[in-house]
């Protein structure tokens, strides 16, 4: 049965939708030793999903440092605590590994910030923004794209939490999870609907009239 998929997705239907909640393991890194065995774990891996947290800022011209990276494997979650590890080899191998590939949403963004910790070039990223855009998405944000592909919502509720508390809670975990196993699924989707052509995009129109192409 042919997928549908819309070019622009309305906010105010995702509040009704079924949660989407990462299951898998979660395993928070807090040394360079553990960093260093869980990249090799996850250099042994076929895909990855990346993203990164930030203490919000409530003060202008405040700013703080990226102090979570997160890197999912579709059951597998590492919670690398930045502002505790700081950016150590084996987290700079992972990020400039150019045979694992590595999916990310606004990927330029996330980088740019860790430049902020260390010099390094990135390796095989993937930005799901891209693929989407490919088939006619124009909502390219995190939830919005989940919810159009799989009718699911991913909560944005501990978006603002702090990012650098001494123990992140278990919302926090599984927030900064799901974020990065949803990639994952994202890209999957979106290359199989590409490779199968099995779907029909319905054109948003701004007065909310559906044309389908």
């Amino acid at each position: 049965m042919s997928k549908t998929i819309y070019n622009k997705y309305d906010k105010k239907l995702i509040a009704s939708l079924p949660v989407a909640t990462f299951e898998g393991r979660i395993i928070v890194i807090l040394t360079a030793g553990e960093a260093e065995k869980a990249v090799n774990y996850l250099l042994s891996q076929p895909i990855l999903g990346f993203d990164t947290e930030t203490r919000p800022s409530f003060k202008k011209g405040q700013h703080h440092q990226v102090s979570l990276l997160q890197v999912s494997t579709e059951d597998t979650c590492f919670l690398f605590r930045l502002n505790h590890t700081g950016m150590t080899p084996a987290l700079l191998q992972l990020l400039t590994d150019k045979t694992v590939k590595k999916i990310g949403l606004s990927w330029h963004d996330d980088l740019n910030a860790l430049h902020k910790l260390s010099d390094f070039k990135a390796g095989c990223f993937t930005d799901i923004q891209d693929f989407a855009k490919v088939l006619g998405i124009e909502d390219l944000s995190l939830q919005k794209l989940y919810a159009n592909l799989f009718g699911q919502k991913i909560s944005k509720r501990q978006q603002l939490s702090n990012w650098e508390a001494d123990i992140l809670s278990d919302k926090q975990k599984v927030y900064a999870a799901t974020d990065a196993w949803a990639c994952i699924k994202i890209y999957q989707e979106l290359v199989r609907l590409k490779e199968t052509n099995d779907y029909q995009l319905v054109i948003q129109q701004e007065d909310h009239a559906h044309a389908e192409i």
